[in-house]
């Protein structure tokens, strides 16, 4: 299994337009990104690729990290970060399924996969299908399941991806805050690989609105607001995880520059095989 990080920023990215922070302008002098957030995963014994979440930077992504096309599509919920890049399957995907949760999230009325059939119903080329959180299916020829988790006020999953013939074991957070539901961390945990969702420090939770939540027993906040968790809840959660490697991805422009780029944040192009 061969996992493509294609898109590493939050809901502006890395650098963001029009910002002239010094960790955006770090960002340039770098020559790197965190453009919105993907995951593309290559079963090599197949042949296949699996595309986690469609970034409106798709077009992008995938004419800079030279990887294959998606056979199929996995989305985690319908913020547009997430999903608007499914547009670009127009006129370049043919027979594309794209899953997503089935499950009627109260806020919006509607599961994510009517969410994402209603809102491109125009594309002849994707064939959108339900699936069960906590149910594994099989997607380009590796074991897939979604894991509820929680980003107020809609329904968010995370993903497990496993390789059935070796063993090799991709976790994904989600978008999420750190009160992740015991079952779905029974499902994410003992990753050779999680992807964690970790916006900002908990430094910066003061000048959130709604402050930090999910102290830790150091009284350090490992959530951000309601809705994502801070670089330090998101090390927390790998912890409660055992995961093996940690990368921590949809990262804000937010980190002071002499953090930003500091082990374990993530930018785009990075590439593992487990």
């Amino acid at each position: 299994m061969e996992v493509t990080l294609l898109g590493t920023g939050d809901t502006t990215g890395t650098p963001t337009p029009g910002c002239d922070c010094e960790t955006c302008e770090r960002a340039r002098e770098r020559g790197v990104e965190r453009t919105r957030f993907s995951v593309h995963v290559h079963n090599e014994r197949t042949g296949e690729s699996l595309l986690v979440d469609a970034s409106p930077d798709f077009r992008h992504q995938f004419l800079t990290r030279g990887v294959d096309l998606p056979d199929e599509v996995l989305i985690t919920h319908v913020h547009f970060d997430h999903l608007d890049g499914l547009g670009n399957a127009y006129r370049l995907l043919d027979g594309v399924p794209v899953y997503a949760a089935d499950e009627t999230d109260p806020e919006t009325g509607e599961s994510v996969v009517e969410t994402v059939r209603r809102k491109y119903d125009y594309l002849d080329s994707v064939t959108v299908e339900p699936r069960s959180p906590l149910s594994a299916f099989r997607a380009c020829g590796l074991d897939v399941t979604l894991v509820p988790v929680d980003h107020p006020p809609l329904c968010c999953y995370g993903v497990v991806v496993e390789d059935p013939r070796t063993g090799a074991k991709l976790s994904l957070s989600g978008d999420t805050n750190y009160a992740v539901p015991e079952a779905s961390r029974e499902r994410l945990a003992d990753p050779d690989l999680f992807l964690a969702d970790a916006i900002v420090p908990a430094s910066l939770c003061e000048h959130h609105p709604l402050g930090g939540r999910h102290e830790g027993p150091d009284g350090v906040p490992r959530t951000f607001g309601t809705k994502h968790m801070t670089r330090e809840g998101a090390l927390a959660l790998a912890d409660d995880l055992d995961a093996d490697r940690t990368r921590l991805v949809h990262v804000a422009h937010f980190y002071p520059v002499d953090e930003a780029f500091d082990e374990p944040l993530a930018v785009d192009g990075e590439v593992y095989r487990l």
